[in-house]
């Protein structure tokens, strides 16, 4: 059994992952390994048979069907009963009550909204020559409107994103951080729900408090997880797809251009970055409740397997030259949001962010261009996610 190459601690690997995704697709559909934090995995990485274990049942998100146990992040339960961590008939209840805030219709009510706060945070750099735009606009757009919609005060927004950022990336020199993180949040959440209770608002956390007190639809437990995996959900993602595209713009400036001058370009670039670069690499992990053969592999009962969503992004017999930038009118079938009944619910929110944010950035500054030469740049040394911790550029004027 051999170790992953996606060492966190490898910067070339961090900014291009896609060579060994490549030698990955050669070596075999399904390879048993360990991920960089140690977990014994079976890798998975072509397309269809991606695709396939995304809606397999035998493909368990219940924990308890891990042969030995699974740590993953160790949440304690008001944290760790969430969608990412059930199966049917669970799985489908709780989807159901949440559902109708991420509607695609309920999302276009959301555009103006999402549109003010992007040009307030760009109209706070107008002035700038130089910006990060990771701090400036792809962190506080996504995180402001999940905020927002759940209803959660924006100095504890800021406070959620370092604790969340500890848990994906965490100081190897610092063993007890993530701990702390997750005690910080349990504490958060527990507050806002008391606030909530007290005094009901127009917002997500104050329906899924009706629907645990009132309807008895939701444990406390489901109801603070819940509210947990949507604050999280919902940014972290939209953070490195907003990155990610403006990135892959600034490497293709005639993408860049075209979008400048025709703004419909936008989602179909948004729906290339999600294949493209892909803001989260893996599925969350499955666990096989029966033996399963994947790719003429068996995998036993019990066993933890990891779904390579960008590398299935790039395979060969699926996507037409899929190291080059092209989006539309090719076939897309990106897996990028799941697929099946753990489909993201948020797709709709991040695509209509992710659409605003570049769209935006591109009319105001049509001549944006990267202030750091692309191998300078710092990613964020986890496997678990594929974005940048900081993107410097020269802004420019709109004509």
């Amino acid at each position: 059994m051999t170790r992953m190459e996606a060492l966190t601690d490898d910067p070339a690997f961090m900014a291009d992952p896609y060579p060994a995704y490549a030698r990955w697709r050669r070596s075999g559909p399904v390879r048993r390994t360990t991920t960089p934090d140690g977990t014994a995995v079976w890798l998975v990485t072509r397309y269809a048979d991606v695709r396939a274990a995304l809606g397999d049942p035998r493909l368990s998100l219940d924990r308890t069907n891990s042969r030995g146990g699974y740590g993953g992040f160790r949440l304690p339960p008001a944290l760790d009963r969430n969608l990412l961590n059930m199966d049917a008939p669970d799985h489908t209840r709780i989807r159901r009550l949440v559902s109708r805030a991420f509607t695609a219709r309920r999302v276009e009510e959301m555009r103006p909204r999402i549109q003010a706060v992007t040009n307030r945070l760009l109209d706070a750099v107008a002035s700038c020559d130089r910006v990060d735009l990771m701090a400036a606009l792809a962190v506080p757009l996504p995180l402001t409107v999940i905020g927002e919609l759940l209803g959660v005060p924006a100095g504890d927004r800021e406070a959620f994103r370092g604790w969340t950022t500890t848990l994906i990336a965490p100081d190897p020199g610092r063993p007890g951080q993530a701990g702390e993180a997750v005690g910080r949040m349990s504490g958060l959440l527990a507050r806002l729900v008391a606030d909530k209770r007290a005094e009901p608002a127009d917002d997500l956390i104050s329906a899924m408090i009706a629907a645990r007190d009132e309807e008895d639809r939701l444990t406390e437990e489901e109801m603070t997880s819940l509210a947990f995996l949507i604050l999280w959900a919902g940014y972290e993602a939209t953070v490195h797809l907003v990155g990610n595209g403006i990135l892959t713009l600034l490497r293709h400036p005639e993408w860049l251009a075209a979008v400048r001058d025709d703004p419909a370009l936008v989602a179909p670039v948004v729906e290339e970055v999600l294949r493209f670069v892909s803001p989260t690499p893996y599925a969350i992990r499955r666990f096989t409740v029966e033996d399963v053969t994947i790719g003429g592999v068996t995998v036993p009962a019990g066993d933890t397997v990891l779904l390579s969503l960008a590398c299935a992004h790039h395979d060969e017999t699926v996507f037409l030259g899929p190291e080059n930038f092209a989006p539309g009118p090719r076939e897309n079938s990106h897996l990028a949001f799941g697929y099946g009944a753990h489909y993201c619910l948020g797709a709709p929110l991040a695509r209509a962010e992710a659409q605003i944010a570049i769209g935006t950035l591109v009319r105001r500054h049509p001549g944006v261009t990267a202030a750091l030469p692309v191998e300078e740049l710092r990613w964020q040394p986890s496997y678990r996610s594929h974005g940048l911790l900081e993107l410097p550029v020269i802004l420019s004027k709109a004509g």
